[in-house]
């Protein structure tokens, strides 16, 4: 069997007009799907309206763990969301035939994280000014400050979320994956308990996991009048995090769906 010499070669550095057009139709087919963005959108203000009057007779509990998690919200819902709906295109096989066109795996990885990325603005504006302004966080730092690792939080939660979806058969599996990537890091990033006062077995590990850093931000912004070190190392830390799990998922995208 010969093969065509006209066959389309993988693509190794990312072309924007391809980028961007990947993104757009993601963006068209979720404007389809009013419960998806209502689910991305507006259940971590639902969360954080709900916690607030949870703690009704107690704010001072709201503001301390309400900033870290105006940050877990976002990737939490981030995270389902972009698995589930990247495994229903691999499943019915739209990413293959997207992968049988001049289109490289890196162009697709981040078309997806540039429209689930643009909702994740959207999203993150929404709970930080819904938590600032409205719901009384009490916060030392710029709300901006926040905002920002809000933001990082959810496109580290649409990076996770396209990166396991590559060994996912089903969305059913997708979603267990959640005990498995989110679940432990929920337990040890801080919110429950000061890291340094886990046993050092598991304070170790959650020295690696990027929800800690996301945690450490938002307590730097509620503690801190002015940006310092720590939060500027916990942001870039968490940014990284987001890079390099977007490039393992487009180093494990098929170009065939099994």
């Amino acid at each position: 069997m010969t093969t065509s010499t006209n066959a389309p070669k993988p693509q190794t550095a990312i072309n924007y007009s391809r980028t961007t057009a990947t993104a757009t139709r993601v963006l068209r087919q979720l404007t389809h799907d009013p419960r998806t963005i209502a689910l991305m959108i507006l259940i971590p203000c639902v969360m954080l309206f709900l916690l607030r009057y949870v703690f009704d007779g107690s704010p001072r509990t709201f503001d301390n763990i309400g900033a870290s998690l105006l940050g877990i919200f976002p990737l939490i819902t981030m995270f389902l969301v972009t698995s589930i709906a990247t495994l229903r295109e691999r499943t019915s096989g739209t990413l293959e035939r997207l992968l049988a066109m001049p289109l490289g795996k890196a162009d697709l990885i981040a078309g997806y994280a540039l429209a689930f990325g643009a909702l994740a603005i959207i999203q993150s504006a929404l709970a930080t000014g819904l938590a600032v302004w409205f719901l009384d966080l009490d916060v030392t730092g710029s709300p901006w400050l926040l905002l920002v690792v809000a933001l990082l939080d959810a496109l580290l939660g649409t990076a996770l979320g396209l990166f396991v979806s590559a060994f996912a058969a089903s969305e059913f599996q997708a979603v267990q994956f959640m005990p498995a990537v989110i679940f432990p890091q929920l337990l040890l990033c801080g919110l429950f308990t000061p890291r340094d006062n886990m046993h050092p077995a598991l304070e170790a590990i959650s020295d690696v996991l990027p929800m800690s850093y996301a945690v450490d931000g938002m307590n730097e912004v509620l503690n801190h009048p002015d940006m310092t070190t720590t939060f500027l190392r916990d942001t870039l830390i968490v940014a990284a995090c987001a890079f390099l799990v977007l490039t393992l998922g487009a180093a494990t995208l098929k170009r065939r769906t099994l």
